[in-house]
């Protein structure tokens, strides 16, 4: 951890902001995403600049994968009075984090699966779940892929999966899916042999995985052994490329990701101008270090640009209530995630108009985009 320094201070002192990530436990695979992903934006902003000529400074505090941790270093950072706090990352640490800012600091959680209330002061980054789940609906549906099965973990991640899979096929537009089971197994479970052979015995085409991080390897390995070779649908928390590595001798067929469409797309896909303009920056700032980046980073860079160019504009001494303020009525601002504007989508900024599908692509080791926006096919 790192002690607190004030946020205001001469001319040529650091601006100090704060980020609240799992820098160790089993959601360090995208914490330790967020650490590099951040350190290198911070050399790309003040080598810009700063904010108003003063260098801006990260600073990390790790919440161990632990919402009571979470809570602690929430406590302590709120306490210095900050206009934001950067992060959390996985779900049960932003939802732990939420109550404490409801008056402020801003909060900007880097999940994707938190949904704030309209006009609080948590924000969450990239397409929310449901719009992710939203395209790939669109996907299959167009494919003539409707019997689905769902295996999902019962920690929050899972649950928020769970949720808005169910909420997604009360949708008139998918009507015609049928969700022929669902199973449920803990993160700690070594094996879901049990619940894969029942979800197999409802001869489903496509089968919803729905947990982030370890548990995944657990998930795939028992599809080899139940001989399971369907579509599988992920959450994009796992669109790592450390994670594909560790799974490679038993990573699915057909393995399916809606997301932001973040991944390179070269001839595929054109998106804004400014959009392609702001990913065609972060992968140079990105190869610079020798590095790819991948969703850990991807979700992350743009809540620290975002709050960058609020406290530009305003100022580095802005309150909390001004920064809200900014967030809340920003629209057209071009991130590597899509065309921000949060007058229409509260919160985020992003809808399912900025979700596409992306298909693992073991021989090239990345990910295809194969959608248009909101996830009708490419070809």
């Amino acid at each position: 951890m790192f002690a607190l320094a004030p946020t205001h201070g001469r001319a040529a002192d650091p601006i100090q902001l704060q980020v609240i990530t799992s820098l160790t436990g089993l959601g360090a695979f995208l914490g330790k995403q967020d650490l590099v992903s951040i350190q290198i934006g911070e050399k790309l902003i003040n080598k810009d600049g700063g904010i108003r000529g003063r260098p801006v400074k990260f600073n990390f505090f790790d919440d161990q994968s632990s919402p009571q941790v979470a809570v602690q270093l929430t406590n302590q950072v709120v306490a210095a009075k900050p206009a934001v706090i950067l992060g959390a990352h996985i779900v049960a640490m932003c939802n732990a984090m939420a109550p404490l800012v409801r008056s402020g600091p801003v909060q900007y959680c880097f999940s994707p699966a938190i949904h704030p209330d309209p006009g609080s002061y948590t924000f969450s980054s990239t397409v929310a779940t449901e719009d992710a789940v939203r395209a790939q609906l669109r996907y299959f549906r167009t494919k003539g892929i409707t019997r689905l099965a769902l295996l999902v973990s019962t920690d929050a991640s899972g649950q928020d999966g769970e949720r808005i899979l169910d909420q997604e096929l009360k949708r008139p537009e998918n009507k015609d899916f049928n969700l022929l089971d669902r199973a449920h197994f803990n993160t700690t479970d070594v094996s879901v042999a049990a619940q894969l052979e029942r979800l197999k015995a409802s001869q489903p085409q496509a089968l919803f995985a729905w947990t982030v991080g370890t548990p995944l390897g657990t998930v795939f390995k028992g599809l080899v052994q139940a001989g399971i070779n369907l579509p599988i649908v992920i959450s994009y928390g796992n669109q790592t490329y450390a994670q594909m590595r560790q799974y490679a001798d038993f990573t699915p067929r057909e393995l399916y990701v809606p997301s932001s469409a973040w991944p390179p797309h070269p001839e595929r896909l054109s998106l804004a101008p400014a959009v392609e303009a702001a990913q065609k920056t972060f992968y140079a700032a990105f190869q610079a270090e020798g590095l790819t980046p991948d969703v850990g980073a991807t979700a992350s860079w743009d809540p620290m640009m975002i709050v960058v160019d609020a406290l530009r504009k305003l100022g580095p001494d802005a309150t909390a209530a001004q920064v809200h303020d900014y967030l809340t009525h920003l629209k057209g601002y071009a991130g590597i995630n899509g065309m921000y504007d949060f007058e229409k989508v509260p919160q985020r900024g992003l809808s399912d108009e900025n979700a596409v599908v992306t298909l693992w692509n073991a021989g090239t080791k990345t990910w295809d985009v194969v959608s248009k926006p909101g996830g009708m096919p490419l070809d």
